[in-house]
């Protein structure tokens, strides 16, 4: 009966073969550094060569701009006419809101100098 594989065998096996790479990793560097006259130092893994991005032709990109229109025109359809917002008259301010406002804000920068004239 072949033993059973539980989560600490794995894990041994795991580690136990990341130290054996890691000595693999080590002579390989060494033995290139003889290759090269170069350090002996862990060489570091070569970057992964980046994948170029897919381009897409111009019919393509009008073929889903065309199928994404026909969904909207769809939606919008089932949606029905658009609702037309009643827009509200544009409110307008009588003549003592006005002052009122002005006096308020003249009293308010007349506190807020006097503040200032004081901190100095």
């Amino acid at each position: 009966m072949p033993p059973k594989l539980t989560h600490e065998v794995i894990t041994a096996a795991i580690e136990g073969f990341e130290a054996q790479k890691a000595r693999i990793d080590d002579k390989i560097a060494e033995l290139r550094a003889l290759l090269t006259g170069g350090s002996s130092g862990p060489s570091s893994a070569p970057a992964p060569a980046k994948r170029k991005r897919r381009k897409m032709s111009a019919t393509g990109r009008r073929a889903i701009a065309e199928a994404q229109r026909k969904r909207w025109a769809s939606k919008k359809a089932a949606e029905g006419p658009a609702q037309e917002v009643a827009s509200k008259p544009k409110r307008k301010l009588s003549a003592a809101g006005r002052k009122a406002i002005i006096a308020a804000t003249k009293k308010r920068w007349a506190l807020k100098r006097a503040e200032a004239a004081k901190a100095k």
